[in-house]
């Protein structure tokens, strides 16, 4: 059985992540105490012969009673120890879009009183999680995705219940739109052949046809992507073998639009026919 540990800042999705694991079969249980979770999670190890579920996922944020989240990486290690497969997941977002949500549902921020702002709160709360953040196994950034997006990357990306090779996920973005925090490798390819400046390609993305024809007639765009991908091949299985369930490969240009687009579908392609659980994320386009 796995046993997933869903934290987050408050407004980020975990709600929305829990509701969506839950949507696929999982047992989810909201603001569990952190003090009950070695209890829970003996109880799962016992159960697990008896009922069909394969995942559970547990909510553990700032509403939690105690505050004691120093102790959380001692009670992970613990956890370990049991037959249960453990996964940490931690989701944020920026400051400015946190404040923004806020704003828009008129919803309270759990640390928020007469004496604290919300962005003071924010703050408070990013220190008090660090010790799980620093444990995740894979962080999702939902600065750029609405409910619905959130849905399927969660769902994408942590609920493969029946997989036990490693996911890698392939994102593109724009760097005008900001760097992926939750990225483990970022490949910068803004110096190959830019179709923006071709105006019959402007309107079109790196999945199109057209702009696959331009990209690939370019010897420097070939190249790029044989080193990229040489480079992805010997280091992708190293991390596998260390038990590694996620890697977040992002490939970013000016807009996330054209060159981004067209490494990611190739890289995606090129790794799956390499026997790697892939996913693809195409951050800009909407």
């Amino acid at each position: 059985m796995k046993l997933l540990i869903i934290s987050g800042t408050s407004g980020a999705g975990k709600s929305v992540a829990l509701h969506a694991l839950e949507d696929i079969g999982g047992y989810c249980i909201d603001n569990l105490p952190l003090a009950l979770l070695p209890a829970f999670a003996a109880e799962m190890e016992g159960a697990q012969q008896h009922h069909h579920y394969e995942m559970v996922a547990v909510g553990i944020d700032a509403r939690n009673l105690n505050n004691d989240f120093d102790t959380f990486p001692a009670l992970l290690k613990q956890l370990k120890k049991t037959d249960l497969q453990i996964e940490v997941v931690f989701i944020d977002a920026t400051d400015d879009i946190l404040i923004k949500r806020f704003s828009e549902t008129r919803r309270r921020h759990p640390l928020t009183d007469d004496e604290v702002p919300l962005e003071e709160a924010i703050l408070q709360e990013r220190m008090m999680l660090k010790p799980i953040s620093h444990e995740a196994d894979i962080k999702l950034d939902s600065s750029h995705t609405n409910i619905h997006q959130l849905r399927e990357l969660v769902q994408k990306s942590i609920g493969d219940i029946g997989s036990e090779s490693m996911s890698v996920l392939f994102q593109s973005f724009g760097f005008k739109h900001g760097v992926p925090p939750e990225a483990d490798f970022i490949f910068d390819v803004r110096c190959l052949p830019n179709p923006h400046w071709e105006p019959r390609l402007r309107p079109l993305t790196g999945r199109d046809p057209e702009v696959v024809h331009f990209l690939e007639n370019h010897f420097e765009v070939n190249r790029m992507f044989e080193q990229v991908s040489h480079f992805l091949e010997q280091w992708l299985p190293q991390f596998e073998a260390d038990n590694r369930s996620y890697l977040t490969v992002a490939i970013g240009c000016t807009g996330g639009q054209h060159r981004s687009v067209f490494f990611v579908e190739r890289l995606s392609k090129h790794f799956h026919k390499q026997g790697f659980t892939i996913l693809t994320r195409h951050r800009e386009l909407l």
